[in-house]
């Protein structure tokens, strides 16, 4: 091969290698103009909380669960879950065998943790059920939002978790990186 051309070929060579390199840390540094995050992860103070749950889908009581305990865990306080949508008939005692599961898992957190349940009565009689349809950990009120608005009226922070879970959130956008 001639100089010329081989000299052309190590250029090359060269270039498409540098192409294929993972970036380094300087180039990490090109994508961080704004730094690296702080951590602060101070003690809380014991807060109540009500959470408002109002699901489509029963199924994401599953993800409930989990958000009261993270909160629970930190806060320290008491939880108030006030429940007026389409996810109350996992609630009820005729779907428990489809349910059972996710009512093993609310009754848990009635009975082991301290969580009460409250019922919008409005929401339950416009689904066709009654108060004794209903599991023993669950109590009826008269009506949702004014549950939450006695619960904040009492000291007790709002809380509405949006039931999506965070696990592979990072991989949203790049199916082809999901685990």
């Amino acid at each position: 091969m001639r100089p010329h051309v081989l000299n052309q070929v190590s250029k090359f060579a060269a270039i498409a290698m540098i192409a294929i390199l993972p970036a380094g840390p300087a180039l990490a540094e090109d994508f961080a103009p704004y730094g690296t995050a702080k951590v602060d992860m101070h003690p809380m103070p014991v807060t109540n909380t009500v959470f408002d749950v109002n699901y489509e889908d029963p199924e994401k009581l599953n993800i409930l669960y989990s958000f009261i305990k993270n909160t629970q865990k930190e806060t320290k306080g008491k939880v108030v879950v006030v429940t007026h949508g389409p996810e109350l008939r996992a609630f009820a005692k005729e779907n428990y065998e489809k349910y059972q599961g996710i009512i093993m898992r609310m009754a848990e957190l009635a009975q082991e943790h301290g969580v009460e349940f409250k019922m919008c009565n409005n929401a339950m009689r416009a689904a066709g059920f009654k108060a004794e349809d209903m599991h023993g950990f669950i109590t009826v009120v008269p009506a949702g939002f004014a549950e939450l608005a006695y619960w904040q009226g009492k000291g007790y922070t709002y809380m509405n978790p949006i039931p999506l879970p965070v696990k592979d959130v990072r991989y949203i956008d790049q199916p082809q990186l999901k685990k």
